[in-house]
């Protein structure tokens, strides 16, 4: 768990030229969304690069008018929990700036398009002999940095929204009912301003993830449009830069994985929705420190809205040590890991003869996931949740074990339904679920089959005696015991 749940952190420092900053047109693109004063420019040394700082960080009367047209804005939002739209901005402001390393986005060529159109189209040729689930991808795409960010907003709302609405929520219910009548416009302010926060911290968030995700499978949820299989040039190239794998190796080995989890996400139909509520049963078990949050209220001065984020900041919300949180993480994690075992061992399968590096790129991928890399980093600063696979390794053995006893067929079945799935404890003894299970399957299947033949044949005389008899017991003329 991160250390600021809901990442509402400091962000880098600006540099110390930060006089200069201000100097710049407010309305030019943004750059570092953060400064001295706090994460949206609020107080003395705001840089002018921060989106909200052309409100606080140089008050000359000329800016006045702007500065109070944006602070009315802001403060008059209606919305959600979020603020979706700043979201957007500040994502794209981000992504505009470039990964640390220098790399700028840019729009995506033909030849470019062409390659992970060819790459993920003979990903779905191979996955064909290592899996019974048809291919999930009606089309594909390679999208730049920025594209990504459009497409997967909708996801990140998803998934955000109920974290940010038990803040929401917790806003209203700190004063007695008898004082929210009258402090209901202090309400509607705050509320107001902590969409703002959330959309601005979610915006930077995902606009620095724009930088490194390869797909749009990478945290483990489909974060893109259904059936649209995706890659992202430019950080495929990143991603293999140190590797010294040939580019085409490692462009076809990503693309196996993105094939993997469409196919996966499009004929397992309750997937989806397992995960995702995953995610909301642990948004509601979140709590809010009320006693903090009626300090804040009492004190809060609409010319000071740092005082708001210097709150969120100190760990106001936090996840409960319940029963019930315990049993939503614990099985959003097995979920996660059973995805991400299923995608390892399918796509090993179909590179191990193909791909010469494939060990050294499955190795990988693998530490990449299960350690937290930037995916998962990022997910835990927006809602204090780590989408880490930890059992990866554990899910991937199983699913193996599963394709030895069973045929691809008998270990795709396991999708149909999430109550045949392997649990944690399958995890710990995957011989012990393969052949137990097998075992289940074989019962279950003689028993539909005798009940089929059944259904069509005339009753036999016991089956009519006991008919007779429950008639009899009907009409009060039962046996003896009556």
């Amino acid at each position: 768990m991160s250390d600021t749940p809901f990442g509402f952190g400091l962000p880098p420092e600006e540099p110390e030229n930060g006089d200069e900053g201000k100097k710049k047109d407010p309305t030019e693109g943004g750059q570092s969304a953060g400064g001295p004063g706090g994460p949206f420019g609020f107080g003395p040394g705001a840089g002018g690069d921060n989106p909200f700082a052309a409100m606080f960080g140089s008050m000359n009367p000329n800016d006045l008018g702007a500065a109070f047209q944006q602070l009315g804005q802001m403060l008059s939002y209606e919305g959600g929990p979020v603020n979706w739209d700043m979201a957007k901005q500040i994502a794209r402001q981000t992504v505009s700036q470039g990964t640390p390393d220098g790399t700028k986005d840019a729009s995506v060529g033909p030849s470019e398009r062409t390659a992970v159109d060819e790459a993920l189209r003979l990903a779905d040729l191979w996955l064909d002999g290592v899996t019974s689930l048809p291919s999930g991808s009606v089309s594909t795409v390679a999208w730049s940095r920025a594209e990504w960010v459009e497409a997967s907003l909708p996801a990140w709302q998803q998934l955000v929204d109920p974290v940010a609405e038990r803040v929401g929520l917790a806003m209203g219910d700190v004063l007695p009912e008898e004082m929210q009548a009258m402090a209901g416009p202090l309400i509607g302010m705050m509320r107001s301003m902590g969409g703002a926060m959330f959309g601005q911290q979610i915006g930077q968030a995902v606009g620095t993830l724009a930088g490194e995700v390869v797909g749009s499978t990478d945290i483990g949820l489909p974060l893109g449009p259904a059936g649209k299989a995706a890659l992202l040039p430019l950080n495929v190239e990143r991603f293999g830069k140190d590797l010294s794998v040939p580019q085409d190796e490692v462009r076809l080995y990503l693309a196996l994985r993105e094939a993997a989890h469409q196919r996966l996400f499009a004929h397992v139909p309750w997937l989806r929705s397992h995960l995702f509520g995953a995610v909301e049963a642990y948004a509601r078990g979140i709590k809010v420190d009320t006693s903090k949050l009626e300090d804040v209220v009492g004190q809060f001065d609409p010319s000071q809205p740092e005082q708001l984020q210097d709150a969120l900041q100190q760990g106001m919300f936090q996840p409960e040590d319940t029963p019930e949180q315990k049993a939503s993480l614990a099985r959003l994690e097995t979920a996660l890991a059973l995805v991400e075992g299923w995608v390892d061992a399918v796509v090993h399968e179909a590179a191990k003869s193909r791909l010469t590096s494939s060990d050294a790129l499955r190795e990988t991928m693998r530490r990449r996931r299960a350690s937290g890399g930037p995916p998962e980093q990022t997910f835990a600063t927006l809602i204090g949740l780590q989408l880490r696979p930890r059992r990866l390794r554990d899910a991937s053995r199983l699913w193996a074990s599963l394709t030895d006893a069973r045929g691809l067929e008998g270990r795709d079945a396991l999708w149909s339904h999430p109550d045949m799935l392997p649990t944690a404890h399958d995890l710990d003894d995957p011989d012990g679920f393969v052949h137990h299970e097998q075992a289940d399957f074989s019962e279950l299947d003689k028993m539909l089959g005798e009940a089929a033949k059944g259904s069509g044949k005339p009753k036999a005389p016991e089956a009519e005696a006991d008919t007779d008899a429950d008639k009899d017991d009907e009409d009060g003329k039962g046996g003896p015991d009556q």
